[in-house]
């Protein structure tokens, strides 16, 4: 097997072809199954619906199971990246299992209920291997070859420079500078509840604010020493600025390859509720 090897790549898309043959097996039956003259059309309570209704619980009860083979480190139960990739594919073919197990019918019942809690389980699914797949690529590339600390300590030395070049500016620039280190500190510019992570680059900064007052301030009535060291203090609080961008952006892909898992997991238990309520539904009332 190839290192580096996607899950939608795993075993030469050994789960894609299963699934396509699961979903084209069901196609094939709905479409040669007659069902009888009263019903008019097949629908979930026929033997075919019945059938496909069975192998999309089954098929939901063991996607499922996927959160507990992850905790499991040393599961002899083939690998966790071939149970991701069967996860991804066969999960996806619930969409034409689940469809043709209910006939297309629709209603405000349990039953349409739990095909679109399904369906939204599918969904936030699809958002989470987007992220796992893309997401890290995007993150490689806003670092440039550094990592997050790396760049967190830069940001913490050129604060300090900052500091020690405001020293020889007038005191309301000393101030400025200061406010703006304390403020960012405050604040926790860097990094702040889970919300702030996924807005990613804040343009309330306080060093990005500060920074542009400079630039308004100008140099007038310095002298050259230090209309030089105004110059120098702008560009490396414009450093800062950058990095702190980078940072933030990091921080909010980070946020975002996480954020699917608080609808995917809550919505999956709410669909194995539903299922469960259908399931009894239908042996028990009908």
């Amino acid at each position: 097997m190839r290192q580096h090897q996607s899950i939608l790549e795993f075993s030469r898309g050994r789960y894609f072809k299963l699934a396509a043959l699961l979903c084209a097996a069901a196609i094939a039956v709905y479409a040669w199954h007659e069902p009888p003259a009263v019903y008019l059309k097949p629908y979930g309570g026929t033997w075919l619906g019945y059938t496909l209704g069975t192998i999309a619980a089954l098929l939901i009860l063991w996607l499922m199971l996927l959160g507990i083979r992850k905790r499991r480190y040393r599961s002899s139960m083939g690998t966790l990246q071939g149970w991701t990739s069967a996860h991804v594919y066969l999960g996806t073919s619930l969409i034409i299992v689940a469809t043709l197990h209910c006939g297309f019918e629709f209603g405000w019942n349990i039953h349409t209920l739990t095909y679109v809690l399904m369906m939204l389980v599918i969904a936030s699914g699809f958002f989470g291997v987007y992220s796992y797949l893309r997401y890290p690529e995007y993150m490689t590339n806003n670092l440039g070859g550094e990592t997050l600390e790396t760049m967190l300590l830069k940001v913490v030395d050129l604060e300090r420079k900052c500091k020690r070049i405001a020293l020889d500016l007038p005191d309301d620039v000393n101030a400025l500078v200061m406010t703006a280190s304390k403020d960012a500190a405050r604040k926790s510019a860097l990094g702040g509840n889970f919300r702030r992570q996924l807005a990613g680059v804040d343009p309330t900064h306080p060093m990005r604010l500060e920074r542009d007052k400079l630039l308004k301030m100008g140099a007038r009535g310095y002298s050259a020493e230090q209309a030089k060291a105004h110059e120098q203090l702008v560009s490396e609080m414009s450093r800062i600025v950058v990095l702190t961008d980078r940072v933030r952006r990091d921080l909010q892909l980070r946020a975002q390859m996480q954020v699917w898992l608080y609808f995917h997991a809550p919505l999956s238990f709410a669909l194995l509720a539903a299922l469960i309520a259908h399931v009894v539904s239908v042996f028990y009332f009908w």
